[in-house]
């Protein structure tokens, strides 16, 4: 009696995934799902389709397992879980662009939550961590959390292409203690172990600090070398290094740094890049004008190639350039102001890509990290930044930035969050029309 039992509850559980998996595969009724790349998507998205197919049999349905025999062990109590479908009706639209946005969510619960809290502010892209960024061990992802995930990435229609987890905070890869960068390494193979088990192809990190005590040279070919570590005991995943602040000893400041390392990863294809507009800033990529943007642009191109261009963090910057602080602020507040952002989500080279949001969300406490609720000011943030992707660079329309960005400040005033003068002007400068040397040199003569 016992063993039937068992059995109708397995088919039962069967029949419930599979009928999820299929509503999620039904033809989409609106735009809350993201539709598939276009045409000109760059060529990198091309090398992931490989590593996608790979992936395609996890996202499937599983057949039931037979049942254990009957002389067997007494099988452990299973904690049965509730099934929800959602109505995707009430998730806000998240639109059609190539430019794939959102912030860095809360996993609090599970990781399976991340996907219901970037649905629920009408992300296209989002990161997550996978464990506490802030220990060394954590308990590992349960099967329900990894089932929860897969069915609910495949319900609101995300790609795993346009999700960038983040590493944990304490990982050095360049530490050139043995013992110490050995302890770093486990737990930076753990995150990668773990996001293969959702799946994600992406996992980014900061490359590491020489701590005072040996050259940079030497610090980013242990870097190196433990990537290809990771490559080899690992299949399929992208690691993606973080450009940086540059304050102290930490590397990756530099783009030929991150050069550096990429030239010394024996599978190129396993590796890339994440460039943080904060961090470029305050590492003196003056990112503010057109001008300045290409040409930070083209000495990415240079100096590492823009194959290896696998996602950006969108911040702004409370600190001044070339000051070497790691202080984000909001998206228009900061010293870069909206004509950064404008320039970025009007370049083909960023399509496609997971453009991450890292800025403070000020009413994430009265947010449970559950169900997305509060996130008021990434909420605005979101819907200014898809207002920048389709922007034309005319003076009528680059007007509208000046009221853009007191949405956000308002936004942020109205969940006690302070917005900083002398930010605030920076702000404003940047975003005021700038005559070219060659309208300038006219109007002299």
């Amino acid at each position: 009696m016992a063993t039937s039992l068992r059995r109708s509850s397995r088919i039962l559980a069967v029949s419930m995934a599979a009928k999820l998996v299929a509503s999620a595969t039904k033809p989409i009724r609106r735009s809350t799902h993201i539709t598939s790349p276009s045409a000109d998507t760059c060529a990198r998205s091309e090398d992931l389709e490989d590593v996608i197919d790979a992936y395609a049999e996890d996202y499937a349905p599983k057949k039931a397992k037979s049942p254990r025999k009957a002389n067997t062990a007494k099988e452990p109590k299973v904690k049965k879980s509730k099934v929800v479908v959602y109505n995707l009706d009430e998730f806000p639209a998240r639109g059609s662009s190539p430019w794939k946005i959102g912030p860095h969510v809360s996993a609090a619960g599970g990781v399976e939550n991340a996907v219901l809290n970037a649905a629920s502010i009408g992300a296209t892209a989002f990161a997550l961590f996978v464990k506490s960024q802030r220990k060394w061990t954590s308990s590992p992802l349960t099967a329900e959390s990894i089932a929860t995930f897969k069915s609910r990435m495949l319900e609101f229609g995300y790609d795993a292409k346009h999700v960038l987890p983040h590493g944990n905070y304490l990982v050095n890869l360049g530490n050139p203690d043995d013992e110490k960068r050995e302890k770093s390494y486990e737990c930076f193979l753990d995150d990668l172990k773990r996001l293969l088990k959702i799946p994600i192809l992406l996992s980014s990190c900061s490359p590491g600090s020489t701590v005072g005590q040996v050259t940079p040279e030497v610090s980013l070919s242990l870097i190196a070398q433990c990537l290809n570590r990771a490559h080899k005991e690992t299949k399929n995943i992208i690691t993606v290094i973080e450009s940086m602040a540059g304050a102290g000893n930490v590397l990756g400041s530099k783009f030929s740094e991150l050069a550096k390392i990429i030239q010394e990863v024996e599978d190129k294809a396993r590796v890339g890049v994440c460039l943080d507009t904060c961090h470029m800033f305050v590492a003196g990529y003056d990112i503010r004008t057109r001008e300045g943007w290409e040409n930070t642009m083209e000495e990415f191109e240079r100096e590492i190639g823009i194959k290896y261009l696998r996602g950006m963090h969108l911040n702004d910057s409370k600190a001044a350039l070339g000051s070497h602080k790691d202080r984000h602020e909001n998206i228009g507040a900061g010293c870069l102001g909206l004509n950064t952002f404008l320039y970025i989500l009007n370049d083909s080279r960023t399509k496609n890509l997971p453009l991450i949001m890292e800025t403070p969300a000020h009413d994430v406490g009265k947010s449970n990290g559950r169900t997305g609720e509060g996130y008021e000011v990434w909420r605005i943030e979101i819907a200014v930044l898809k207002r920048l992707a389709s922007l034309s660079e005319t003076p009528d329309e680059i007007q509208k930035l000046d009221d853009w960005a007191d949405e956000v400040r308002d936004a942020i005033q109205s969940k006690g969050g302070v917005v900083e003068a002398t930010n605030e002007a920076a702000a404003k400068e940047s975003r005021q029309p700038k005559k070219s040397k060659m309208n300038a040199a006219a109007a002299a003569k």
